[in-house]
């Protein structure tokens, strides 16, 4: 793969390759990273693109601006011929179940189905100052299934009620208490945040790290599939990865993990 892709066409999301670290941008500063249905299609590719490349072991998904992301286009939904929130529901379901583990770097407020897209994510970093609402009841919307589902899952019932029957605002410490956010910082230690824990997770063992992100996001719904649980972990535990993590704990020396 190049170090980097090359967005074609203004405004289309952009990816970067640095090292075993993929970056998704959304690139729409001027409409608040807007996501428009020719943005679906291309997220849907650089999707394809980083799990279709085994040396990546983490994604971060950011974007241009003051605002993460304003949601889907509502002036496109539902409009014949086009892409419409089923699409964008696909897209999300596709993020939260890529192979690597992915990072939401938050520089700004995020709105509408954006906010499902962050939650797709596993690591969630925002900055003081922003904030976050779901305006589905305001617009008269009745949300798709898998996202209220990653809600209920990673929010818990009464959060999710809150936020999608109220239509409420909420203001960056409320998100970090009802565990939207992960983590919260200053606007200025976003980046380095960022990629110290790409740097961490990125060095840990990948088909451990790959394998418990898949087991875990099973529970959360609470479908988990035990036995394929169970043989996935006996594989990890045949792999060349154990032996070299056990061998560089006993020499007390970093691991070098191949993934094999």
């Amino acid at each position: 793969m190049r170090d980097e892709v090359e967005a074609t066409v203004p405004g289309i999301p952009t990816l970067s390759i640095e090292g075993m670290v993929a970056t998704i941008r959304l690139n729409r500063p001027a409409v608040h990273n807007r996501i428009e249905p020719d943005d679906i299609v291309a997220l849907e590719g650089l999707l394809e693109a980083i799990a279709a490349e085994p040396s990546l072991r983490v994604a971060v998904l950011t974007a241009t601006g003051r605002s993460f992301s304003s949601g889907f286009h509502i002036g496109e939904l539902g409009s014949s011929g086009r892409q419409d929130e089923s699409s964008f529901g696909r897209l999300v379901d596709r993020l939260e179940n890529l192979r690597v583990p992915t990072i939401c770097a938050l520089q700004g407020g995020v709105y509408g189905g954006s906010t499902d897209l962050a939650l797709a994510c596993d690591f969630r970093i925002g900055v003081t100052g922003m904030a976050m609402f779901m305006p589905a009841a305001r617009l008269g919307l009745h949300y798709y299934p898998s996202g209220m589902q990653r809600y209920v899952s990673r929010l818990g019932l009464n959060a999710a009620k809150r936020l999608f029957l109220t239509a409420e605002r909420l203001e960056a410490e409320e998100m970090l208490r009802i565990g939207f956010l992960t983590e919260l910082v200053a606007p200025e230690a976003l980046q380095d945040r960022v990629a110290g824990l790409a740097a961490v997770l990125a060095a840990n063992a990948p088909l451990a790290v790959q394998g418990m992100k898949r087991s875990l996001n099973d529970i959360a719904r609470g479908n988990p599939d035990l036995d394929a649980i169970l043989t996935t972990m006996r594989q990890v535990r045949a792999s060349e990865d154990l032996t070299e993590g056990r061998t560089a704990w006993m020499e007390k020396r970093p691991p070098r993990f191949s993934g094999r």
